[in-house]
């Protein structure tokens, strides 16, 4: 079993910026991509980021490329996202989620974080 706890959301003005935190536990970290999703009301939980297991390799969904960089430090087994140049739609509850092979569906992931809320106001 692998647990996953997220940490950092919280209200910021459009154009703020925020860091998401995944403390992950359980089995060997280093063996799991790491991936950030997100989740507006309403809306499907769609892919923000991942990355790859010594953190080489990393993807972005458009609407975030060159404004959040995902990255991991193996010896603390913890995953981040930086966030800037927020906009009002980013707001949505964001999960980190691990799985030994890249994937940007939430449904081929088994493990997954509760959630840290993050909303943007204009």
């Amino acid at each position: 079993q692998v647990q996953l706890v997220e940490s950092g959301g919280g209200l910021v003005q459009a154009g703020g910026s925020l860091t998401l935190s995944c403390a992950v536990s359980g089995r060997t970290f280093s063996n799991y991509y790491m991936t950030w999703f997100r989740q507006a009301p309403g809306k499907e939980r769609d892919f923000v980021a991942t990355i790859s297991w010594n953190g080489g390799s990393t993807i972005y969904a458009d609407s975030v490329k060159g404004r959040f960089t995902i990255s991991r430090d193996n010896a603390k087994n913890m995953v981040y996202l930086q966030m800037n140049s927020l906009k009002p739609e980013d707001t949505a509850v964001y999960f980190c989620a691990a799985r030994r092979y890249s994937s940007g569906r939430p449904t081929d992931y088994d493990y997954w974080g509760q959630g840290t809320q993050v909303t943007v106001s204009s």
